[in-house]
Protein backbone atom coordinates (compact mmCIF):
# COMPACT_ATOMS: atom_id res chain seq x y z
CA UNK A 1 0.00 0.00 0.00
CA UNK A 2 1.54 3.38 -1.00
CA UNK A 3 2.24 5.96 1.69
CA UNK A 4 -0.37 8.68 2.22
CA UNK A 5 0.77 12.26 2.61
CA UNK A 6 -0.96 15.38 3.86
CA UNK A 7 -1.95 17.60 0.95
CA UNK A 8 0.15 20.78 0.78
CA UNK A 9 -1.69 23.31 -1.38
CA UNK A 10 0.03 26.66 -1.87
CA UNK A 11 -2.36 27.86 -4.56
CA UNK A 12 -5.88 27.73 -3.08
CA UNK A 13 -6.62 30.86 -1.03
CA UNK A 14 -8.17 30.60 2.41
CA UNK A 15 -11.93 30.66 2.19
CA UNK A 16 -12.30 32.50 5.50
CA UNK A 17 -10.04 35.19 6.99
CA UNK A 18 -7.66 33.60 9.52
CA UNK A 19 -7.80 34.54 13.20
CA UNK A 20 -4.18 35.06 14.26
CA UNK A 21 -5.10 34.20 17.84
CA UNK A 22 -5.65 30.61 16.72
CA UNK A 23 -1.99 30.45 15.69
CA UNK A 24 -0.47 31.69 18.95
CA UNK A 25 -0.51 29.44 22.06
CA UNK A 26 -2.58 30.70 25.00
CA UNK A 27 0.48 30.86 27.25
CA UNK A 28 2.57 32.85 24.76
CA UNK A 29 4.35 35.94 26.11
CA UNK A 30 2.68 38.20 23.56
CA UNK A 31 -0.75 37.77 25.22
CA UNK A 32 0.64 38.94 28.55
CA UNK A 33 2.38 41.94 26.95
CA UNK A 34 -0.79 42.97 25.15
CA UNK A 35 -2.92 42.75 28.29
CA UNK A 36 -0.36 44.49 30.50
CA UNK A 37 0.18 47.37 28.07
CA UNK A 38 -3.58 47.70 27.74
CA UNK A 39 -3.70 48.67 31.42
CA UNK A 40 -1.20 51.51 31.08
CA UNK A 41 -1.91 55.22 30.87
CA UNK A 42 -0.42 56.33 27.55
CA UNK A 43 -1.95 59.81 27.53
CA UNK A 44 1.53 61.33 27.87
CA UNK A 45 2.70 59.79 24.58
CA UNK A 46 4.02 62.31 22.05
CA UNK A 47 1.82 62.15 18.96
CA UNK A 48 0.75 64.55 16.23
CA UNK A 49 -2.22 66.17 17.97
CA UNK A 50 -2.96 68.28 14.88
CA UNK A 51 -4.01 65.11 13.14
CA UNK A 52 -2.44 66.17 9.85
CA UNK A 53 -0.79 63.67 7.56
CA UNK A 54 -1.21 59.90 7.59
CA UNK A 55 -2.99 58.05 10.37
CA UNK A 56 -0.73 57.38 13.34
CA UNK A 57 -0.09 54.07 15.05
CA UNK A 58 -1.67 53.93 18.53
CA UNK A 59 0.90 54.49 21.30
CA UNK A 60 -0.26 51.37 23.17
CA UNK A 61 0.45 49.19 20.14
CA UNK A 62 3.87 50.77 19.57
CA UNK A 63 4.79 50.37 23.24
CA UNK A 64 3.66 46.76 23.24
CA UNK A 65 5.61 46.03 20.07
CA UNK A 66 8.85 47.55 21.34
CA UNK A 67 8.57 46.02 24.81
CA UNK A 68 7.82 42.57 23.39
CA UNK A 69 10.65 42.70 20.85
CA UNK A 70 13.25 44.15 23.24
CA UNK A 71 12.34 41.62 25.93
CA UNK A 72 12.61 38.86 23.32
CA UNK A 73 16.04 39.96 22.12
CA UNK A 74 15.21 41.85 18.91
CA UNK A 75 16.52 45.44 18.97
CA UNK A 76 16.92 46.66 15.39
CA UNK A 77 13.91 48.64 14.16
CA UNK A 78 14.44 47.16 10.70
CA UNK A 79 14.27 43.66 12.11
CA UNK A 80 11.19 44.55 14.16
CA UNK A 81 9.54 45.88 11.00
CA UNK A 82 10.34 42.58 9.30
CA UNK A 83 8.84 40.63 12.23
CA UNK A 84 5.52 42.41 11.70
CA UNK A 85 5.37 40.52 8.41
CA UNK A 86 7.04 37.23 9.31
CA UNK A 87 6.27 36.51 12.98
CA UNK A 88 2.71 35.43 13.81
CA UNK A 89 2.86 36.62 17.43
CA UNK A 90 4.08 40.07 16.35
CA UNK A 91 1.44 40.24 13.63
CA UNK A 92 -1.18 39.49 16.30
CA UNK A 93 0.18 42.23 18.57
CA UNK A 94 0.10 44.73 15.69
CA UNK A 95 -3.31 43.56 14.45
CA UNK A 96 -1.60 42.81 11.13
CA UNK A 97 -0.34 46.38 10.76
CA UNK A 98 3.26 47.00 9.79
CA UNK A 99 4.91 50.12 11.25
CA UNK A 100 8.05 50.99 9.31
CA UNK A 101 11.44 51.26 10.98
CA UNK A 102 11.49 55.06 10.79
CA UNK A 103 8.21 55.24 12.73
CA UNK A 104 9.59 52.83 15.32
CA UNK A 105 12.82 54.83 15.75
CA UNK A 106 10.95 58.11 16.01
CA UNK A 107 8.51 56.75 18.55
CA UNK A 108 11.33 55.37 20.72
CA UNK A 109 13.26 58.65 20.62
CA UNK A 110 10.29 60.90 21.31
CA UNK A 111 8.75 58.68 23.99
CA UNK A 112 11.81 57.27 25.71
CA UNK A 113 10.70 58.19 29.24
CA UNK A 114 7.27 56.71 28.61
CA UNK A 115 8.82 53.58 27.13
CA UNK A 116 11.09 53.11 30.17
CA UNK A 117 8.20 53.69 32.57
CA UNK A 118 5.86 51.39 30.64
CA UNK A 119 8.51 48.68 30.39
CA UNK A 120 9.02 48.89 34.14
CA UNK A 121 5.27 48.72 34.84
CA UNK A 122 4.82 45.70 32.57
CA UNK A 123 7.62 43.87 34.34
CA UNK A 124 6.17 44.91 37.70
CA UNK A 125 2.85 43.34 36.73
CA UNK A 126 4.72 40.18 35.75
CA UNK A 127 6.55 40.13 39.07
CA UNK A 128 3.35 40.53 41.04
CA UNK A 129 1.96 37.58 39.10
CA UNK A 130 5.10 35.65 40.11
CA UNK A 131 6.33 35.42 36.55
CA UNK A 132 10.11 35.24 36.92
CA UNK A 133 11.08 35.83 33.30
CA UNK A 134 9.67 38.00 30.54
CA UNK A 135 11.44 37.00 27.38
CA UNK A 136 15.12 37.41 28.21
CA UNK A 137 14.52 39.68 31.22
CA UNK A 138 15.05 38.08 34.61
CA UNK A 139 12.68 39.46 37.22
CA UNK A 140 14.04 37.67 40.28
CA UNK A 141 17.52 36.42 40.96
CA UNK A 142 16.69 34.15 43.87
CA UNK A 143 13.18 32.95 43.14
CA UNK A 144 11.45 35.58 45.29
CA UNK A 145 8.93 38.13 44.11
CA UNK A 146 10.33 41.59 43.38
CA UNK A 147 8.76 45.02 43.71
CA UNK A 148 6.79 43.78 46.69
CA UNK A 149 5.51 46.03 49.44
CA UNK A 150 7.30 45.68 52.75
CA UNK A 151 4.14 44.40 54.40
CA UNK A 152 3.57 41.48 56.73
CA UNK A 153 2.33 39.52 53.73
CA UNK A 154 5.48 40.13 51.71
CA UNK A 155 8.22 37.54 51.38
CA UNK A 156 10.87 40.18 50.73
CA UNK A 157 12.17 43.09 52.72
CA UNK A 158 11.77 46.68 51.57
CA UNK A 159 15.53 46.94 51.09
CA UNK A 160 15.60 43.79 49.00
CA UNK A 161 12.70 45.05 46.88
CA UNK A 162 14.52 48.33 46.23
CA UNK A 163 17.65 46.43 45.24
CA UNK A 164 15.64 44.33 42.79
CA UNK A 165 14.02 47.48 41.37
CA UNK A 166 17.47 48.94 40.69
CA UNK A 167 18.53 45.72 38.97
CA UNK A 168 15.36 45.80 36.90
CA UNK A 169 15.94 49.41 35.87
CA UNK A 170 19.50 48.51 34.87
CA UNK A 171 18.19 45.69 32.68
CA UNK A 172 15.70 48.02 30.98
CA UNK A 173 18.41 50.63 30.39
CA UNK A 174 20.66 47.95 28.90
CA UNK A 175 17.92 46.78 26.52
CA UNK A 176 17.19 50.33 25.34
CA UNK A 177 20.91 50.94 24.86
CA UNK A 178 21.04 47.85 22.65
CA UNK A 179 18.14 49.25 20.61
CA UNK A 180 19.95 52.58 20.21
CA UNK A 181 23.11 50.78 19.11
CA UNK A 182 21.25 48.51 16.69
CA UNK A 183 19.57 51.45 14.94
CA UNK A 184 22.73 53.55 14.76
CA UNK A 185 24.86 50.74 13.30
CA UNK A 186 25.21 50.36 9.52
CA UNK A 187 23.18 47.62 7.90
CA UNK A 188 24.76 44.20 8.20
CA UNK A 189 25.86 42.37 5.09
CA UNK A 190 23.08 40.20 3.81
CA UNK A 191 20.33 42.10 5.63
CA UNK A 192 18.70 43.20 2.42
CA UNK A 193 16.60 40.54 0.76
CA UNK A 194 17.38 40.12 -2.95
CA UNK A 195 14.57 41.38 -5.17
CA UNK A 196 14.09 37.98 -6.74
CA UNK A 197 13.62 36.42 -3.28
CA UNK A 198 11.34 39.10 -1.83
CA UNK A 199 8.91 39.02 -4.70
CA UNK A 200 9.70 42.62 -5.68
CA UNK A 201 9.29 43.54 -9.30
Amino acid sequence: MPARFVSIDHDTPMLLPPDLRDWVPEDHLVHFIMEAVGLLDVSAARVNHRGSGSEQYPPSMMLGLLIYCYASGTFSSRRIERLTHENVAVRLLCADRHPDHDSLCTFRRENRALLESSFHQVLEVAARMKVLRVGEVTLALDGTKILANASKHSAVSHGHALKQMVLLEEQIAELLAKADAADSAPLEDGLRVPAESSGAR
